[in-house]
Parts: C-alpha cells; structure tokens; sequence
C-alpha cells in the first residue's frame, strides 16, 4: 500500500481538542467533524486539504482525551496519512481501529515541510519527500496493522 499527497504541517503536542474543538462533539456525522478539522490552529485546512494529502506533526501527536473523534475528522477531511515523530497511545491506538495511517519518524517529522509533496510505502516504511529529493525510514506496520487499514478499520477487518 502507498500514499503520495501534498503536506499539511503542525508542530508538537497537537492535542485533540485542536484537531476537533469539543463544541463539534455532539455530532456522529464524520463529514461535520472534518468541516471542522484543525480550525483553532489552522482556518484554512478544511479549504486547503485535498483528498490523499499527508499531515505531518511534531512530538506527541494526539494529546489530550481518548476521543476517536479526532482520527476520525482527519481522516474523514481526506488525509492518507499522519507523520509525527511521536503519537500520544490512545491517539495511535484510535487512529489503527478507524484505519487511519500513521507512522512515527522523527527525521521525517523535522525535515519534511508544509507544501513538500511526499509518498510513503507502507510495506517498507519508507518516506520519500519527492519535494527535496530525501527518503526517511520508518518502522514498517506488521500484516495485521496493514489489514486492519486495508479494511478501512479494526470492526470492518473482523468481518
């Protein structure tokens, strides 16, 4: 499986209640979450996102409350892929079970840029950032990782 889009930068400890502010939490639809997705931080992420870009953050992507809210606005927003040089657990943990692609790679989280236009190939775990010629390694996701999000999360895997 692989992923190539344009990126979408944030810094460390993008906590959830950035991602999706607790007064859009009243609703189950997944498209209202992503109308909403990253607007305390960045007003135009909704207008600027297309559909397989690529989020990158810092340390501690994910902070805060256990919410599946949050991996759920990102990847309903049309993400392909979140890049952080850390993932706050319950976050990654959420993120696997609603199929959402993440991957921890420090150098890749430092080096990539907002704009850069980068693939990534899940099977190797390599990043490369077309934009300035450079490849990244991360820890590639086992088999069952890779089904879970080839079934678009961990309820449809199991079906």
């Amino acid at each position: 499986m692989n992923v190539k889009g344009f990126v979408h930068k944030y810094g460390d400890n993008v906590d959830t209640d950035v991602i999706i502010p607790a007064r859009y939490l009243n609703t189950a639809n997944h498209k209202e979450l992503a109308a909403h997705c990253m607007e305390d931080i960045d007003t135009e992420f909704v207008n600027k996102v297309n559909d397989g870009d690529i989020m990158v953050g810092g340390a501690n992507f994910g902070c805060g409350s256990s919410r599946e809210h949050a991996p759920i606005a990102i990847k309903e927003s049309g993400i392909s892929c979140v890049i952080a040089s850390t993932f706050a657990r319950i976050f990654y943990r959420n993120a696997i079970n609603i199929g959402l692609a993440i991957l921890e790679c420090p150098e890749a989280s430092e080096k990539i840029a907002a704009g850069d236009e980068v693939a990534v190939d899940f099977d190797t775990g390599v990043i490369t950032n077309i934009t300035k010629n450079e490849e990244y390694k991360a820890q590639p996701f086992p088999e069952f990782i890779k089904e879970i999000i080839a079934s678009n999360g961990l309820l449809n895997s199991l079906k």
